[in-house]
C-alpha cells in the first residue's frame, strides 16, 4: 500500500460517524468511517477511494484532495500533507517544496546569528530534524552537540535515544509525539531521502513508542509552543519555543527558546547563560596557556 493509502485510512480511522455528522448504523467493525461514508461526503465513488487507498489511483486532481481533506476535518498541516503524499503516490503537480533532497550547509552569516544570542538557546535544524548548529546556551539546555557523533546528531533521535536528552524533558511523552508527527510531515517533504528511511528504521527497530506513533500517521508543522525542562543544574525550565525558517535555505529552520521576563525560568536560564559562558571561557584560557607561541 502507498503512503498516500495508509494516511487516508488512518485519517479515516479518526473521524467518527458522529462527528461527521453521519447517524449511527449499529455496530462497527472498524472504527472511523466507512470507505462508502467518505466517497458520500467527499462526493466521489466508492471505487475511488478504494483505488487511492490500494495506490492504484493514476491520478488525484487538487479539487478531489481538497472535498476528501474536508470530509476527514484535516488541518492545514494534514491537508499539506496529503496533497504530498499525493503527489508521491499519483504524480499530481504539488508545488509547496522540493522532493529531491538538498545538501544541508549552515551559512557563515546564520552562524553569526547564532552567535550573537548569548542569552538565548538557539539551534539550526535542517530536513530530518538534523542538527546543523547551535549556540553555546543552546548547547548547555540540552547536550554538548560537538561532543555527539554526526549521524545522532538528530533531535528526535536524541530525544528518543539518548537517555540524558530524554531527562531532559517533564513530559517527555508530549514532546515526543511532537517530534514524531513532524518528522512525518519532513517525510511527505522527502520521500526518497535514503537517510530519512534509515533514521525510521532504526528508531522503529530500537523503540516501541515511536513504531506506535508512527503508524498513527499525525502530522504537525512545527511552529512555536511551550517545553517544560528539568535540567540537571538550572532546575525547572519553562521556555516558549519558536520556529523560523532561514530564507533561501528551502529546508532549515531557526528553533529558538524564551523565557518570561522575570520569572523563575528567565532567572534559571541567566545561570545556565552564565554557568555556560564561565565554562566556554576556562576553555579558552587552558587552550591559551598550551597553545604554542
Amino acid at each position: 500500500m502507498s503512503e498516500l493509502g495508509e494516511y487516508l485510512r488512518a485519517c479515516r480511522a479518526r473521524v467518527s460517524a458522529e462527528q461527521a455528522g453521519i447517524p449511527s448504523s449499529g455496530h462497527r467493525r472498524v472504527p472511523g468511517l466507512r470507505r462508502e461514508e467518505l466517497a458520500t461526503l467527499a462526493g466521489v465513488s466508492v471505487d475511488y477511494i478504494v483505488r487511492l487507498e490500494q495506490g492504484r489511483a493514476k491520478s488525484a486532481s487538487p479539487e478531489i484532495l481538497t472535498a476528501l481533506a474536508r470530509a476527514l476535518d484535516l488541518n492545514a498541516d494534514e491537508q499539506e500533507y496529503l496533497l504530498r503524499c499525493a503527489a508521491d503516490s499519483t504524480g499530481l503537480t504539488v508545488t509547496a517544496g522540493p522532493s529531491t533532497p538538498r545538501a544541508q550547509r549552515v551559512s557563515p552569516a546564520t552562524r553569526v546569528l547564532l552567535d550573537s544570542m548569548p542569552g538565548v538557546p538557539a539551534l539550526v535544524l535542517g530536513r530530518r530534524m538534523d542538527i546543523l548548529a547551535w549556540n553555546t546556551l543552546g548547547a548547555a539546555l540540552i547536550t554538548d552537540f560537538g561532543q555527539v557523533p554526526a549521524p545522532h546528531r538528530n533531535h528526535i533521535w536524541l530525544s528518543f535515544l539518548d537517555p540524558e536528552v530524554r531527562a531532559l524533558y517533564t513530559d517527555w511523552e508530549k514532546v515526543a509525539r511532537e517530534c514524531v508527527s513532524y518528522l512525518r510531515m519532513d517525510a511527505g517533504r522527502y520521500p526518497d531521502d535514503p537517510a530519512l528511511a534509515r533514521l525510521i528504521g532504526e528508531l522503529s527497530m530500537k523503540d516501541a513508542d515511536f513504531r506506535q506513533w508512527w503508524s498513527t500517521h499525525r502530522v504537525r508543522a512545527q511552529r512555536s509552543g511551550r517545553k517544560d525542562f528539568l535540567h540537571p543544574l538550572a532546575g525547572e525550565i519553562s521556555l516558549d519555543f519558536q520556529v523560523m525558517d532561514v530564507r533561501g535555505t528551502g529546508d532549515q529552520t531557526l528553533l529558538v527558546y524564551t523565557a518570561e521576563p522575570h520569572s523563575r525560568s528567565a532567572q534559571a536560564l541567566a545561570f545556565l547563560a552564565g554557568w555556560a559562558t564561565a565554562g566556554q571561557n576556562t576553555a579558552v584560557d587552558i587552550a591559551g596557556e598550551t597553545s604554542p607561541r
